[in-house]
C-alpha cells in the first residue's frame, strides 16, 4: 500500500497522543461535512439500482453528458489501466502516487514528465495522466491547454486522463462538459468537496462506450444503496455549494497567510490545501506531530501539504505551533 494522509490512528500510537487530542490536517478534504440526509429503510434492505436519481444529479452537477458512479475515484484509477493494451503513458509528476502506481502495475511503459516537457513528448505517448488542480502542488493547467493536448492524443487513438478531485471549488476550469469526446476521461471525487470521504463515492466522465466497458469490468452493485441516497442529496443541494466554495476559499487564504507569517510561505496550493516545498519538511512534520497536529509529509521532493483548519481555535493552535517552530529556528 502506498502512503496517504489521514493515518490518524497510526500517528496517535506513534506519538502517544490520544486520537481526540489531534488536529488532523493531513488530507485535502473540506473539514465541513455536508449533513447526512435521512436514509430510507429500503436503501439498506434492497439491492441498489442504477438510474435511481444519482446519475441524473451527477450529470446536472458536473455538466456532463454521461457519468459512471464508482466506489471512490480510486476504483477507476486502478481499473482504467486495464482498459488498454500495453501503452506508453506519460504522468505529470509529482502527482497523486496511485496514478503511476496503477499504470506500472498493469504493465504499461511509464514516463514521468514535468509540465514543460509535455508538449515535446506528447506525440510519442499513447496516454497522458494528470491531476488538475494537482495533488499535492495545487498547480492548475488551463482548460484550453488540456483540450489541445487531448486533440493531439485523440487523433492517434490516445487518451487524456484528468483527475479533477479538487476542482469542485473552481468548476469553471473543469473538462466535464467535453468528456463525451472519445479519448477524454475525467475523474471526479465526491468526498473531498462535500467533506464525506468515508462515503467512498466518485464518478468517471467519458464517452459511453468506455463507461460501458468500465462498468462491465467493475461489476454490479459497486455502490451501496445508502451511498446512492446520500450522494444524490448532496449533489442536488445547490444552495449550499456556493457556501462551501466561499468558506473553503477564505480558509485557504487564511492558512496561506498563517504560513507566511511563520516564514513558511506556501509554494503552491488550492482552495482545499496549501503546499510547502522545503528541505525542513521532515523536521517541521515531526515538530507539529509532537504537538498533536498532523500534516502530510512528502519526501520526493521534500514538502508538506496542510489541509484547512476547521475552526478559528484550530487556526490559532496551528499559528502558535508554527510560531514556536520559527522561534526555535532563529
Amino acid at each position: 500500500m502506498l502512503e496517504h494522509g489521514g493515518r490518524l490512528l497510526r500517528a496517535s500510537q506513534h506519538y502517544a497522543i490520544a486520537r481526540e487530542h489531534w488536529l488532523d490536517l493531513s488530507s485535502g478534504i473540506a473539514p465541513w461535512a455536508y449533513p447526512i440526509p435521512p436514509i430510507p429503510h429500503e436503501a439498506w434492505a434492497r439491492l441498489p439500482e442504477t438510474e435511481d436519481g444519482l446519475e441524473q444529479a451527477a450529470r446536472l452537477y458536473y455538466g456532463a453528458a454521461q457519468v459512471l458512479p464508482v466506489a471512490g475515484s480510486q476504483a477507476a484509477i486502478q481499473a482504467l489501466p486495464l482498459m488498454r493494451t500495453r501503452s506508453r503513458v506519460g504522468v505529470l509528476s509529482p502527482c497523486y502516487a496511485e496514478h503511476p502506481h496503477a499504470w506500472r502495475r498493469a504493465g504499461h511503459d511509464l514516463i514521468e514528465l514535468a509540465d514543460h516537457e509535455v508538449d515535446s513528448a506528447l506525440d510519442q505517448l499513447d496516454a497522458l495522466v494528470l491531476v488538475n488542480p494537482n495533488n499535492p502542488t495545487g498547480r492548475l493547467i488551463t482548460r484550453a491547454r488540456l483540450l489541445d493536448w487531448h486533440a493531439r492524443l485523440a487523433a492517434r487513438g490516445g487518451w487524456l486522463v484528468v483527475d479533477e478531485a479538487f476542482i469542485d471549488n473552481d468548476p469553471g476550469e473543469s473538462l466535464a462538459a467535453f468528456s463525451e469526446r472519445p479519448g477524454l476521461i475525467v475523474l471526479r471525487s465526491f468526498g473531498k468537496f462535500f467533506g464525506l470521504a468515508g462515503v467512498r463515492l466518485g464518478f468517471v466522465l467519458a464517452d459511453i462506450s468506455l463507461l460501458q466497458r468500465l462498468a462491465e469490468h467493475l461489476g454490479p452493485w459497486t455502490l451501496a444503496g445508502p451511498t446512492r441516497v446520500l450522494g444524490q442529496a448532496c449533489l442536488t443541494a445547490a444552495a449550499t455549494h456556493d457556501l462551501q466554495r466561499i468558506r473553503c476559499a477564505a480558509a485557504s487564504r487564511r492558512l496561506a497567510e498563517l504560513l507566511t507569517r511563520a516564514a513558511l510561505a506556501p509554494t503552491g496550493g488550492c482552495d482545499l490545501f496549501q503546499y510547502l516545498r522545503t528541505a525542513q519538511a521532515p523536521q517541521l512534520h515531526d515538530f507539529l506531530a509532537r504537538r498533536g497536529i498532523l500534516v502530510r509529509l512528502f519526501t520526493e521532493p521534500a514538502a508538506l501539504r496542510l489541509g484547512l483548519p476547521p475552526t478559528a481555535a484550530d487556526e490559532l493552535r496551528l499559528d502558535q505551533a508554527l510560531a514556536a517552530y520559527h522561534k526555535d529556528r532563529q
